[in-house]
């Protein structure tokens, strides 16, 4: 059953460090600015923008029916569809896909209207030990070639965990209507603490669809909706369930809390621009819903100076 016994641990020092390497993220987003016009340091290429609907589930069990997800209620939301490379490259290239979901006027207990982002990534685990290992690898990545090797040299387990995680990127992928999507991490549900899933929209895979996702999500989209169920999965113990490991596939069963339906739309350049303006943050939350861990608490730094640079930057 789950839990409230969940706990995050705490580094005295976490705060210096976070900004520190807040740092790495802020110098990749001018470099690669630079390069290619304002845009975040992370996901950097949108593939799509849609309009949507979360529709929460009647009958949820106490443990589930939190935050937004306390009654059986319908947001509007916006969503973002990216490739999440620090470079905008071909669809073919191997890299994390990203789904991001900004549910508008999200009432809650103690909030009676704000905005919950939940992001989510195609991979259900990420092959680190901590933030520090994180930005290890986002810094040797994209440093040049000597540089890299040099701080590889300094670094072995940094390289280790980078080789796991490419692999990762590069299983196959096959589309944002066909495939899962995880929040790696866990958030609060209350007293309780979850990470999250949307379930694939369709079993009906386009051979072709690593030519331009976008154009598979909006053929999908000009013929009917897409639904994806959105699941919760609940801490239990610390041995099943660790908050703080994002390495660790969790064994426990997933809840449905509620639906993201797209209903059937063509490309909006409007929307398109409105959401690439936009700021998805896991932090952008109601506090029934904030992010865990000491991973999330990185995010927070490191997302904070990348909207600053999109703000600044020519």
């Amino acid at each position: 059953m789950p839990s409230t016994q969940w706990r995050e641990r705490f580094a005295p020092d976490e705060n210096a460090r976070h900004e520190e390497q807040a740092r790495v993220f802020i110098e990749m987003q001018r470099q690669r600015s630079m390069r290619y016009g304002t845009g975040r340091a992370l996901h950097r290429k949108q593939v799509a923008a849609l309009k949507a609907i979360l529709t929460v589930e009647e009958g949820l069990p106490d443990y589930a029916a939190q935050g937004i997800f306390a009654s059986a209620s319908s947001y509007e939301a916006r969503v973002r569809l990216s490739n999440g490379g620090f470079d905008i490259s071909g669809d073919r290239a191997p890299s994390v896909r990203g789904f991001a979901i900004k549910v508008l006027r999200a009432a809650s207990a103690s909030t009676a209207e704000a905005e919950q982002d939940f992001l989510m990534i195609n991979q259900e685990v990420l092959r680190v030990k901590d933030s520090a290992e994180f930005v290890g690898i986002v810094d040797v990545a994209t440093s040049g070639p000597g540089a890299g090797l040099r701080k590889a040299a300094r670094s072995p387990g940094v390289i280790l965990s980078a080789v796991s995680n490419f692999r990762d990127m590069k299983r196959p992928f096959s589309g944002f209507a066909t495939h899962d999507f995880f929040s790696i991490m866990p958030i609060a549900f209350g007293d309780y603490a979850a990470r999250l899933r949307l379930c694939a929209a369709s079993t009906l895979i386009n051979g072709d669809a690593d030519n331009d996702w976008a154009a598979d999500v909006y053929k999908r989209l000009a013929e009917d909706d897409l639904e994806f169920l959105f699941q919760a999965q609940f801490f239990e113990d610390e041995d099943r369930t660790p908050i703080e490991n994002s390495a660790v596939r969790w064994e426990a069963p997933w809840v449905t809390v509620a639906r993201l339906r797209v209903p059937s739309q063509a490309p909006d350049a409007a929307l398109s621009e409105a959401v690439e303006k936009s700021g998805f943050d896991p932090w952008n939350a109601v506090p029934e819903h904030r992010p865990l861990g000491e991973l999330m608490r990185a995010r927070k730094a490191a997302y904070s100076v990348s909207r600053r640079g999109r703000d600044t930057m020519p």
